[in-house]
């Protein structure tokens, strides 16, 4: 009988994917679900994007790649780094992978060795540990607070630098929150890492944004590494592409461990990035504007039932909110009010234990669905 490694078995699930499957299970019953809990968007991929992919498709892009990625396609999210940002970036520097969890993965591999201790929020995106300890590293969860608008306190990182310390997680628009990370406190942890840990910027969320727009930690910390790609921004999850820009010591190392675990990105789909990059916006605009109508109707609603939000959100499409007066253990009343008002919520543990006391809400649903998801959310806790 095999035996699971001890990697495998010790790997906490994604409460997000429980809550979803159970969610399924009840709809399969004849239950009426409203799903607010997947970080997915509801917008199918824009037709320039689509009809970009039909064409490498008919043009036989059904083949292996450059290990980085096209050269085209790293040409094209160089030039978007420049005209975003500011920021010159070499394509020789980018390495296309498989979605932005394979550009964390490969980046992970390239620098972490065990024993290594990588800083991150608490709460955070809930696959950041995983990652570290797929790799024998140590996660050390920084708390970060709602009253301080989930931001990092600068004197803290600095009191866990040295040793065995090698890295920073930056998550900006923010998972599970949707707070942006202002420039002045990007500037202060650039200068507080700088060339002590390497900074690794999760930067998927970008161009989702209802104010200010994000900054990129490369316009503080050249030396820093972004992983990013299209899943979230131009409604492309399952086309499964992102990209890491590293520093240049750790791009022979990622382009290895890519090569001997995933080859390359898939063919096809780098060409549909491209138009992404090149004739997206007029779609992006369109939904971006569709995610704030709705941000905006969560934030009243939840205000409306005495749930505020003390730091709006500004970014991504989530609203992180306290329902710690109602409960001491908020994974089970998520499946509580999955049962019993069929809205479909994520606990916050699922992003640590600091997340305890919290849900996080996924807007990426109508209107109509979700004012439907609020109205049974507030007869449920109006019934308790």
């Amino acid at each position: 009988m095999p035996i699971p490694s001890e990697r495998a078995t010790g790997m906490p699930p994604f409460l997000v994917m429980e809550v979803l499957e159970r969610a399924a299970a009840l709809q399969r019953e004849g239950r009426s679900i409203i799903h607010m809990e997947v970080g997915e968007p509801d917008f199918d991929t824009p037709e320039p994007i689509r009809a970009a992919g039909v064409r490498a498709l008919a043009a036989g892009r059904t083949h292996y790649t450059h290990s980085q990625g096209h050269p085209q396609l790293r040409e094209a999210i160089a030039a978007s780094m420049r005209r975003r940002y500011g920021v010159e970036v070499a394509p020789e520097r980018i390495v296309v992978t498989m979605g932005t969890s394979g550009a964390m993965l490969l980046t992970c591999a390239a620098l972490i060795d065990p024993g290594d201790r990588v800083l991150m929020t608490d709460p955070c995106y809930a696959c950041y540990p995983n990652f570290v300890r797929a790799f024998h590293g140590e996660s050390v969860r920084l708390r970060v607070r709602e009253a301080d608008g989930f931001q990092y306190d600068v004197d803290e990182v600095r009191r866990h630098l040295g040793g065995r310390t090698k890295a920073l997680f930056l998550n900006s628009p923010s998972n599970p929150t949707g707070i942006v990370t202002p420039a002045e406190k990007l500037r202060e942890l650039a200068a507080a890492t700088r060339g002590r840990v390497q900074v690794i910027s999760d930067e998927i969320y970008h161009g989702l944004t209802y104010g200010e727009p994000a900054r990129s930690i490369l316009e503080f910390d050249p030396e820093a590494v972004v992983v990013s790609g299209f899943s979230k921004l131009y409604a492309m999850t399952g086309w499964r592409l992102g990209y890491a820009i590293l520093p240049e010591p750790l791009v022979r190392p990622a382009q290895k461990v890519q090569q001997n675990l995933f080859i390359s990105a898939p063919d096809f789909a780098q060409f549909a990035a491209i138009a992404a990059l090149e004739e997206a916006d007029a779609d992006v605009e369109r939904m971006r504007r569709c995610y704030d109508e709705r941000r905006r109707l969560v934030l009243a609603r939840l205000e409306r039932m005495g749930l505020p939000v003390l730091v709006q959100p500004t970014g991504a499409f989530y609203v992180f909110f306290n329902v710690a007066r109602y409960t001491d253990d908020v994974l089970a009343f998520a499946f509580e009010v999955l049962e019993r008002a069929g809205v479909a919520l994520t606990p916050g543990v699922d992003f640590g234990p600091g997340g305890e006391g919290f849900f996080r809400l996924c807007y990426a649903n109508s209107l109509e669905n979700l004012a439907e998801g609020l109205d049974r959310l507030e007869r449920f806790l109006a019934a308790r």
